[in-house]
């Protein structure tokens, strides 16, 4: 009996424990973050309401569809079944005797998912979901269906706005702060999978600020609560009855949901809504650059510690940035107060500031940090998206005298070589005229015909410069070599080249 005593004890040391830990919870209830599912009936019962299916219809030309005659193999014994219903059906030949009458246009039916911003009638959905649409319909929760009409659109977001005219009054809900989200927060997705209107799942933010290239400015949430067909345009909430982001597409091989869905956050989305709803368009801010990735490699090149930013390619000579001092080369880590990690960041931003805007641009220049003013212009959609010239093959009048450097040919630029690689006379540097197909320079895309402009930022005329500066950087210990590199139209990148 004494040998039980100890065990006896610590069970009842143990159970003091356990009461004294459910005392305190219930003295100190936990966030409304932290409940995970409990909280989730009573967030839906008040949102569900706000959540509407978007109804579309569309005609479309009839291309044989139902009534084509199946495509039989020759001699097959099912050949003259068909020649009999075909014929019976449509009133004609399916073999060709008889000429049948062209099939009237076919309407086409999609369901989507919206909801409710403004009790007036205002809804948001996703673009997808009623482009090219002849008739759009919001149904509302309780089966009332009324037409609707289009606000605006914006495809590089995937976003709608919509109105219509209310029966009865409406429930409308909020945008909440997505930036405040957490990896791990619950989140609620209400929308209309399958045509399942005012279905309701819920899990987890898996991941912010997803770039799955599906535009310039993806930034999506991704979340594993179930997203399926028909969930598109639906909000995603999170545990205070806020949307939080737009379900816009999944992942999936199958179709369905394997837990890989995406949302458009909804600090994107509220101020796409707010300009269509004002201009019924996007005005974008338009800063007139064109960037590139900061790689370890240009990071050295330029001093630059951690690699960062967004690279300066080229400068629009009617943009913005050329007034103000930025040039090619130049690296901007900062715009308008917020921190620019990479060029995805700086398209954001700016596409995200308002057009006339006076905003502060911190640029690093030769390693020194330095400070632009800038007024925005704006965007347009329409601008034209220049291409690079196409290559030929023949061979130069006169033969160019080469010098080898970094694995390359190069040639001063001559009228010949102007003409055989198609060189638009504003372009001015050392021309490509080889290329070592085991180089560095082979491996970062460089090829005959592409135009060194300037090594290690300064300009550069004839190749023995550009021979004479790889060497000195090689003295210097650099392990790498930045250079501007030119297409024929005049198009800039830069290129970070190994040296050793």
């Amino acid at each position: 009996m004494t040998g039980a005593r100890p065990a006896l004890t610590s069970r009842l040391r143990l159970m003091g424990i356990a009461i004294s830990l459910s005392a305190v919870s219930m003295l100190a209830p936990l966030p409304a973050s932290a409940r995970g599912p409990d909280g989730i009936a009573d967030i839906a019962e008040k949102v569900i309401d706000s959540v509407v299916n978007i109804s579309t219809s569309q005609s479309v030309e009839a291309k044989g569809g139902r009534d084509a005659m199946p495509q039989l193999p020759p001699g097959s014994p099912f050949e003259e079944f068909f020649d009999d219903f075909f014929k019976n059906r449509r009133g004609g030949n399916p073999k060709g005797g008889e000429k049948s009458e062209m099939q009237p246009p076919r309407k086409t039916n999609s369901l989507g998912s919206g909801f409710i911003i403004d009790a007036s009638g205002v809804v948001v959905t996703n673009n997808h979901v009623i482009a090219d649409a002849d008739e759009i319909n919001v149904i509302m929760n309780d089966g009332t269906k009324i037409k609707a009409e289009l606000v605006g659109v914006d495809k590089k977001t995937d976003i709608a706005v919509l109105k219509f005219k209310p029966v009865k009054p409406l429930v409308a809900v909020q945008f909440g702060d997505s930036d405040k989200l957490r990896l791990g927060e619950w989140v609620i997705a209400i929308g209309n999978p399958f045509s399942l209107g005012g279905s309701v799942t819920a899990g987890i933010v898996s991941a912010r600020n997803r770039d799955i290239s599906q535009g310039p400015y993806d930034n999506y949430i991704q979340t594993d609560a179930s997203i399926n067909r028909g969930n598109s345009g639906g909000p995603l909430f999170n545990l205070e009855g806020e949307v939080v982001g737009v379900n816009t597409l999944i992942i999936s091989p199958t179709g369905g949901s394997i837990g890989l869905g995406f949302a458009v956050p909804s600090k994107t989305v509220a101020g796409v809504v707010e300009q269509l709803r004002q201009f019924g368009e996007l005005r974008r801010g338009w800063l007139g650059v064109r960037i590139q990735q900061v790689t370890d490699e240009i990071a050295e090149s330029l001093s630059i510690k951690p690699a960062r930013g967004a690279l300066v390619a080229g400068v629009d000579d009617k943009g913005p940035a050329k007034p103000a001092g930025i040039e090619p080369g130049d690296v901007v880590v900062k715009f308008d107060g917020k921190d620019v990690k990479d060029p995805k960041d700086l398209s954001r931003v700016v596409a995200d500031t308002a057009v006339g805007k006076e905003v502060d641009v911190i640029i690093i220049r030769k390693g020194k940090e330095e400070s632009r003013k800038v007024t925005l212009g704006r965007l347009e959609d329409t601008e034209r998206v220049q291409q690079a010239a196409a290559k030929t093959k023949e061979d130069p009048v006169e033969k160019p005298v080469t010098q080898k450097a970094l694995g390359l040919d190069l040639a001063a630029l001559s009228k010949d070589l102007r003409t055989k690689y198609k060189i638009k006379e504003s372009v001015k540097g050392v021309i490509i005229t080889g290329v070592d197909g085991a180089s560095d320079a082979a491996e970062k895309r460089l090829s005959a015909g592409d135009v060194i402009v300037e090594v290690a930022q300064e300009a550069v005329t004839n190749a023995a410069d550009i021979k004479k500066r790889v060497d000195q950087l090689k003295k210097d210990g650099k392990k790498s070599v930045l250079l501007l590199v030119s297409n024929g139209e005049g198009e800039l990148r830069f290129v970070a080249l190994s040296v050793q």
